[in-house]
């Protein structure tokens, strides 16, 4: 690699707005983030799948598709 060409690097704790931190390396000195692992749905479980079938259900209804077909 070249020298003095490379932005600094640093060890940061990152905050999400949960509450969660967790140590990672970045050019930037404090992360603040509003999802995190620890937080997102998709990761806990508590994802909603209702939405989803209802999105099916419209689009089945608008272009005349029945269940079955």
């Amino acid at each position: 690699m070249k020298k003095n060409i490379h932005p600094e690097n640093y060890e940061v704790e990152v905050k999400c707005a949960c509450g969660a931190t967790f140590k990672a390396m970045s050019t930037k000195k404090d992360i603040n983030v509003e999802v995190c692992s620890k937080c997102h749905p998709f990761y806990t479980g508590k994802q909603s799948r209702a939405s989803k079938a209802g999105r099916v259900d419209k689009f089945n209804k608008k272009y005349g598709f029945e269940k079955g077909e």
